[in-house]
């Protein structure tokens, strides 16, 4: 058996997360990650045979990771973990988080066509994880699920992901209240008009 290479596909991925992290995605060209490896790039090129594939793949790495923690929060029934899960891979995984989170667009764009039924179901699994904790939960629905899970966390953390800082603490704190908020259903006087919450 022969002995495993010494540049693998983790640790090419790992220096093109680093440089997008830092200046990115344009900076990360195959001579920049090549050099921030010291490696020929040649052998980027018999992992990877284009840049847009190695970003492509970079990306593709990220998002499942960060929606592994998403999916089983929310399989386990638990929303508040779920929506609590974007600001602390964020500050565990401050790189991987701007790559996936900042730069989607420019990433996005430039998406090699072998890879497009990847980029179509990437997150067939989050989806479905949402649709079976609503049928669990429906008097909370799908809607505020999703708002409290994904665009309330993710509102959250970009002014630190954009500022190259991780979240403060504080951000777990306000996301949980927050998510607590919008879950809370409303009383059934309020929605017919029969009584103000707070009034």
């Amino acid at each position: 058996m022969g002995r495993p290479g010494k540049f693998t596909e983790d640790r090419i991925l790992d220096a093109a997360m680093a440089i997008t992290a830092e200046e990115g995605p344009a900076a990360a060209t195959m001579a920049a990650i090549a050099g921030r490896l010291g490696a020929p790039t040649g052998s980027l090129y018999h992992r990877f045979a284009s840049r847009d594939l190695l970003m492509a793949a970079l990306w593709l790495r990220g998002v499942r990771r960060f929606q592994h923690g998403v999916i089983e929060a929310l399989a386990a029934g638990d929303v508040e973990a779920a929506a609590l899960h974007t600001p602390r891979w964020c500050r565990d995984h401050l790189a991987e988080a701007a790559t996936v989170l900042l730069h989607r667009r420019e990433l996005v764009a430039r998406w090699p066509g072998e890879l497009a039924g990847e980029l179509e179901g990437v997150n067939t699994g989050l989806w479905a994880a949402f649709d079976a904790c609503a049928a669990r939960l429906p008097v909370v629905g799908r809607e505020r699920l999703v708002f409290a899970v994904v665009d309330l966390p993710y509102g959250a953390v970009r002014r630190h992901l954009l500022a190259g800082q991780p979240p403060p603490p504080l951000v777990d704190e306000l996301v949980a209240r927050a998510c607590r908020a919008v879950l809370d259903p409303v009383p059934e006087e309020a929605a017919t008009g029969s009584r103000v919450r707070g009034g």
